[in-house]
């Protein structure tokens, strides 16, 4: 039988301002059953510490993506002439209680991983990715990490709560999730609660690129760097939008100064060609703060960069 592959609409076919709002104008599929990649909405915000609107994160990264083409001209890729995608909807997350949402899209996860897809996910806020490495580590074991952020999101807590946006890798490292010695932050900056805040990323083995060592510069060489230090297993994506400079992605909850260039970003994601990924997410995109839709269409341009560098994509 001949493998289904999807079809991004085309302008052609449907004005880009008009149709249904699904991810890069895929079909919207009820399930992951049959994908090789699925695009994931999460509409959370109740994690959040300052800004909240990251719930509407996930229906502006859609619209804002009608303007991506299936081709990459850069790399080559085509993803989408190998690579069975559709968007299958969001996570309907319990609003009020941020606890029992956690649990939701773990749960939601492990039903999406019953299949052989690679989940693309759009946030929502960065509380997220700990209930999907939870559901990943029942499939796929302890994973390398790629985090781009302006913040270590190692908080012991918030307010005195073990889980929120800014406590995300602490407890994954504490619940075993990552392969420690194969984790990489990008983009850390601006300052801690003490003196120490970087320096328990780097006791547990993780290799810390503070935002200020990427100034300036290409990030390409060391993209070469990451992925020796993280290849060899599988790996998971994360891309909180506040990596990159609020001059480029105004629309977040805690914006940071002296940040990551649109660029840079790119050079990034597509360095991680190559590694085996099995999953990524792009976070705390919040639109309320976004009044150009710019951070959106990055937030859908960097998701779109995702799908091109997954295992299995073919290149023309």
């Amino acid at each position: 039988m001949s493998k289904t592959l999807h079809q991004p609409l085309g302008g052609n076919e449907m004005p880009r301002f008009g149709g249904i709002a699904t991810m890069l104008r895929l079909p919207h599929v009820g399930t992951a059953e049959g994908l090789d990649a699925a695009f994931v909405g999460i509409p959370l915000d109740i994690g959040t510490s300052l800004r909240s609107g990251t719930r509407f994160g996930p229906r502006e990264i859609r619209a804002e993506s009608v303007m991506i083409r299936p081709y990459n001209m850069a790399t080559g890729a085509a993803p989408f002439d190998s690579m069975n995608v559709a968007d299958i909807g969001d996570v309907a997350i319990n609003t009020f209680n941020l606890l029992d949402a956690v649990r939701i899209i773990e749960e939601a996860y492990d039903d999406i991983l019953q299949h052989p897809v690679i989940p693309l996910t759009l946030g929502g806020d960065h509380t997220i990715t700990l209930p999907i490495l939870r559901a990943i580590h029942k499939k796929h074991g302890k994973v390398g990490l790629v985090h781009i952020d302006a913040h270590a999101d190692v908080n012991d807590h918030m307010f005195g709560e073990k889980i929120a946006h800014g406590t995300t890798f602490r407890r994954a490292v504490e619940e075993g999730l990552l392969d420690c010695d194969r984790v990489v932050q990008i983009g850390l900056r601006a300052q801690g609660y003490t003196a120490d805040d970087f320096n328990w990323c780097r006791r547990q083995g993780f290799r810390v690129v503070q935002a200020e060592e990427c100034w300036h510069k290409s990030l390409t060489p060391l993209m070469e760097e990451v992925r020796e230090k993280v290849g060899g297993g599988p790996v998971y994506l994360s891309f909180d939008i506040d990596g990159i400079d609020p001059a480029w992605a105004p629309g977040t909850g805690t914006p940071e100064v002296g940040g990551l260039t649109t660029i840079q970003g790119l050079e990034i994601i597509r360095g991680c060609q190559g590694l085996q990924l099995v999953g990524c997410d792009v976070v705390e995109v919040s639109p309320p703060y976004d009044t150009t839709g710019n951070t959106s269409l990055l937030g859908a341009n960097l998701l779109y960069e995702m799908l091109c560098v997954l295992p299995g994509v073919v290149h023309r």
